[in-house]
């Protein structure tokens, strides 16, 4: 089981005992789905997110980012850009940087 499981296990054990999970827990998820080429549970969380009602946060948005930059998903990469925009979030350096990487991946 690799570490991404692991944590998406326990998250899991967290939303199924009725806990609240915070910005912080679920940027965790994401960071683990990031780091283990989890592009696409890592929107999926991300969509758990706002669903839950659990307001994101620039981390949020720069790892689901990354994340989708690590799985070629340049556009899925630019459309979370233009989102944490319309989210009145600034868009940072970290950002910015993951954005690139997407589109330099995907060789646009």
């Amino acid at each position: 089981c690799a570490k991404w499981e692991e944590v998406l296990q326990l998250f899991t054990v967290l939303v199924r005992s009725q806990l609240d999970s915070d910005v912080v827990i679920l940027n965790a998820a994401i960071g683990a789905c990031e780091k283990g080429g989890e592009w696409e549970k890592a929107l999926q969380l991300l969509s758990s997110m706002a669903l839950r009602k659990v307001e994101m946060d620039r981390v949020t948005f720069s790892t689901a980012i990354s994340a989708c930059a690590k799985g070629v998903e340049w556009q899925r990469a630019l459309q979370l850009v233009s989102e944490m925009t319309h989210s009145k979030l600034e868009a940072g350096h970290v950002t910015f940087g993951a954005a690139i990487t997407a589109c330099e991946r995907g060789e646009i």
